[in-house]
C-alpha cells in the first residue's frame, strides 16, 4: 500500500498536481475527504453532522479541521479502501494532519510533498477563481505552517505541474523499488 500526502497552503497547487499525477497514472486518484458545510462540492464526500458524530463514536476519524465555516475529516474507512485500490493522493493543510494520517497508517508507504508558492502568486490564484472568500484564503496560507519534514518539496511558481507530477510520481517509485 502506498499514498501520497500534498501539503501545502490554498493555492499552492494540490488540485493541479493532482490532476496531472492522473494523467501520468490512473492508479493515483485523489482522496475526498468528508465535509460538512456549504461551499465548494468538488473533490469533497457530502455528509451531514449525525453521520460525521457516528464516525466520531466509531472512532474512524483520523483527521478533523474547520475552515471557511465547514468541517473537513479524513476517515480511515474511505482511505484504508482507496489505499487498497489505488494511490491516493490526500490534501492536507496542517503539519498535525500528516502525522495523524501517516500514524494512522504505518505500514502505508507514505510519499509527503510540500507544495509552496510566494504569496503574491497564490494571491493571484486565488483571485483567478472568484470564489469571493480571497481574503479569507490568504489568511489560511498565512496561517499555514512549513512542513519540515517533506520527501519533497516543490516551488508551483517555478516548476510546472506537469514537471512536479513526474517529480512526485519517480518519487513514489523510487520509495516503491527501495522498500520491495
Amino acid at each position: 500500500m502506498r499514498g501520497v500526502i500534498l501539503y501545502g497552503p490554498p493555492a499552492s497547487g494540490k488540485d493541479t498536481v493532482t490532476a496531472e499525477l492522473q494523467r501520468l497514472d490512473s492508479r493515483y486518484q485523489q482522496f475526498r475527504r468528508l465535509k460538512v458545510g456549504s461551499g465548494r462540492t468538488t473533490g469533497y464526500r457530502m455528509t451531514t453532522d449525525a453521520d460525521l458524530a457516528a464516525l466520531r463514536a466509531a472512532g474512524d476519524v483520523v483527521w478533523e479541521n474547520r475552515r471557511y465555516g465547514s468541517v473537513y475529516v479524513v476517515d480511515a474507512h474511505g482511505l484504508r479502501r482507496q489505499l487498497h485500490d489505488g494511490i491516493p493522493v490526500v490534501h492536507l493543510g496542517q503539519v498535525e494532519a500528516v502525522d495523524a494520517v501517516r500514524n494512522a497508517f504505518p505500514h502505508a508507504r507514505w510519499t509527503v510533498v510540500a507544495l509552496t508558492c510566494p504569496r503574491d502568486v497564490a494571491k493571484r490564484r486565488l483571485t483567478q477563481r472568484q470564489t469571493g472568500d480571497t481574503a479569507e484564503r490568504l489568511r489560511v496560507w498565512d496561517e499555514t505552517e512549513p512542513l519540515a519534514l517533506a520527501d519533497l518539496t516543490i516551488d508551483t511558481s517555478k516548476v510546472p505541474a506537469d514537471v512536479a507530477a513526474e517529480l512526485v510520481s519517480k518519487n513514489v517509485q523510487r520509495r516503491e523499488a527501495v522498500e520491495i
